[in-house]
């Protein structure tokens, strides 16, 4: 079981952040991030979830377009935006990833079953898109996950084969607390579960 200190990291004192301190995000975070999150279960292993680590200024400016007026200064002032995104055609990939249940991909392909296909790899893009986020604070960095942009706008400037879909935006970097607004009330058990 994990300690108070691992569950505060993770959940409990963990905040969106809105501004950021100017400090690069190293590669070897990404990876690292990377490497903890690839492990998060999804359906059949299907592992949807592409991602762009948006960093360069010339990036940011491709992105700019695409960004609410809420979420542009802030998006444009962070050291590392990630585009979390799902391939609609990951199916493609499952005799590689499942090996041993080689005729799932008929699951899948086809005209069909194109509606279960995209259901699909939204379904677990999100899911790997939550482990994300979890790993980003895991390795040290501080996240900022986000609504408020045009996907098609973000779909024509970074997967323009229309393969690959955005689903959200997450800012990482180191944050500045000082741009953290006070924590938002969260419902109690009773008020969301049943136990039957």
């Amino acid at each position: 079981m994990l300690d108070d200190e691992a569950l505060d990291l993770l959940f409990r004192n963990a905040r969106t952040h809105r501004r950021f301190f100017d400090e690069p995000v190293a590669d070897a975070q990404l990876r690292r991030m990377h490497e903890i999150l690839k492990w998060g279960p999804t359906s059949v292993n299907c592992q949807p979830m592409r991602i762009v680590f948006v960093r360069s200024k010339e990036a940011k400016e491709r992105l700019k377009p695409a960004l609410d007026a809420g979420n542009r200064d802030k998006t444009m002032r962070a050291p590392v935006t990630a585009i979390i995104a799902h391939d609609t055609l990951f199916y493609e990939h499952l005799p590689k990833l499942l090996p041993h249940s080689p005729n799932v991909i008929d699951s899948f392909r086809g005209a069909e079953k194109k509606a279960l296909a995209e259901e699909t790899a939204f379904r677990n893009g999100t899911l790997q898109g939550a482990y994300l986020i979890l790993a980003a604070r895991a390795v040290g960095l501080d996240c900022g996950p986000m609504s408020g942009f045009d996907n098609a706008k973000v779909d024509a400037a970074f997967f323009p084969d229309g393969r690959v879909k955005s689903n959200f935006l997450c800012n990482l970097g180191r944050g500045d607390p000082a741009g953290v607004s006070a924590r938002s009330p969260r419902f109690a058990f009773e008020d969301v579960c049943t136990i039957l």
